[in-house]
């Protein structure tokens, strides 16, 4: 048994029971295995442990937070670019937990848990300790707090969406598309706060 530091992410498919229920057993199988392959390969390119798969879901577990959250956004972004996949959503948080035969036990888990099933789809929503244990994200845009009151935890946990921070590469892109034969330079009006 262990009792250290850990970071937990919980993921599911959005929508996932209506989708059988429109599509049928087999689609629904199809596209468990679709997610699981997802989670395997993301998940071995961030150092993480697949603790298990559980059909539209996923239990993972990484010793460095920032690999969790780096690993889930990437995650989100695998999902969003399969055309036969809802979308899917994560929960993270960091803490103690304890293992016993192969599975993970305790609050920490329980509260990844719980912020998974209530995020949106496409989100990661990471709570405040996991942010905390990461420290500087530059990648990462990170959303407002918010206070979750979960289900069968007893204190409100605060946490916060968090993205790719692509908006630096788009304007980036923008930029060198705009035909330099108008003889405007955007590169050379550019400030150290943005566009000048």
């Amino acid at each position: 048994m262990t009792a250290t530091e850990h970071t937990f992410l919980f993921c599911d498919l959005v929508g996932f029971t209506a989708l059988t229920d429109a599509e049928g057993d087999e689609r629904a199988a199809a596209i468990c295995a679709a997610l699981q392959r997802h989670v395997r390969a993301v998940a071995s390119g961030h150092g993480a442990e697949v603790v298990k798969a559980m059909g539209d879901a996923a239990m993972m577990r990484c010793s460095d937070s920032t690999a969790a959250i780096t690993l889930a956004l990437r995650l989100v972004d695998e999902v969003d670019s399969d055309p036969d996949l809802p979308p899917v959503r994560v929960g993270i948080h960091s803490g103690s937990a304890v293992s016993h035969e192969g599975d993970w036990y305790g609050r920490t888990v329980n509260v990844a848990s719980r912020l998974c099933s209530v995020a949106a789809g496409g989100e990661v929503l990471v709570s405040e300790a996991a942010l905390a244990a990461a420290g500087e994200l530059p990648a990462v845009s990170v959303g407002e707090r918010r206070l979750h009151w979960l289900k069968n935890v007893t204190e409100p946990v605060a946490a916060r969406a968090t993205e790719l921070n692509r908006r630096a590469g788009r304007l980036s892109t923008l930029l060198e598309a705009v035909p330099r034969r108008f003889g405007f330079d955007f590169g050379t009006h550019m400030t150290a706060g943005g566009t000048g």
